[in-house]
């Protein structure tokens, strides 16, 4: 039996409560989590034939018991969505995040010698900021050069982090590339190469730390048992914490310079 989604809507005290109900023949349990993009998702065993309607009340007593777990979840995440800054509204004033850290967004015409826009990070009296000087022969919008400047931040950074881990955890990566994929934050495949989201750059530092360790350990464990967990721990024993992190500010993250 192969697993499968399905939908529903439950009207409880606070409302409608849309949610996903992920039918998995390897559950044991049911599990609950509120995903940033896809909402409420119920992970439930797989059910025998004639057993529907007694799994389907289960789930429902399930979020009745956890409704006021469930909506702090579901108003937090949509307060961390409406602070992202998309591409389409960068604008003097605007706040995102930088290696974890509010910046305040200054956007400026450059000197006339400026050939090509640059971003400098400065301090300021309430937040530091991320001057955009925008040159008049660049015909790249802020956003773009903005982003172009976060990507080379992010690579010189995941770059020292593989060099500092990397020998201690005696691996190789034999390519490191950064993508901006919607679902992971990192990859590794069994011949070496690495891959990271440059959005790493937004978080803090010992986030990308975990993401890098993470992925450099999966060059001696292709898997996540007990050993590679053990591997990782060696390195960030507070990985589960900035997995966490990452995990509950995802959608921010994602939805900045979208």
């Amino acid at each position: 039996m192969s697993t499968f989604e399905t939908t529903a809507r439950l009207n409880l005290p606070g409302g409608p409560l849309a949610y996903t109900v992920r039918h998995s023949p390897r559950a044991r349990r049911l599990r609950i989590v509120v995903d940033p993009r896809r909402g409420v998702v119920v992970t439930v065993p797989a059910v025998r034939r004639g057993t529907g309607r007694e799994m389907e009340a289960a789930v429902e007593g399930f979020l009745r018991e956890r409704e006021a777990w469930l909506r702090s979840h579901l108003a937090r995440q949509a307060s961390v969505q409406a602070a992202a800054v998309p591409a389409a509204e960068l604008a003097t004033g605007s706040i995102l995040r930088f290696r974890g850290e509010p910046h305040r967004i200054r956007i400026e015409a450059g000197p006339p010698s400026l050939r090509r826009s640059t971003v400098s990070r400065e301090g300021a009296d309430e937040v530091d900021e991320l001057v955009v000087r925008v040159a008049a022969r660049d015909r790249r919008l802020p956003d773009a050069v903005l982003r172009a400047w976060l990507v080379e931040r992010a690579r010189g950074t995941i770059e020292r982090e593989i060099a500092r881990h990397a020998a201690a955890l005696e691996v190789a990566p034999a390519a490191v590339s950064l993508r901006d994929p919607r679902t992971r934050w990192g990859s590794a495949t069994r011949t070496g190469r690495l891959s990271f989201s440059w959005r790493l750059v937004l978080a803090p530092p010992a986030a990308l730390e975990t993401v890098v360790v993470h992925e450099l350990a999966h060059l001696r464990v292709f898997g996540h048992g007990p050993e590679f967990w053990a591997i990782v721990a060696s390195r960030r024993p507070d990985h589960a914490a900035w997995r966490r992190w990452l995990r509950e500010h995802s959608l921010e993250l994602h939805a900045t310079l979208a």
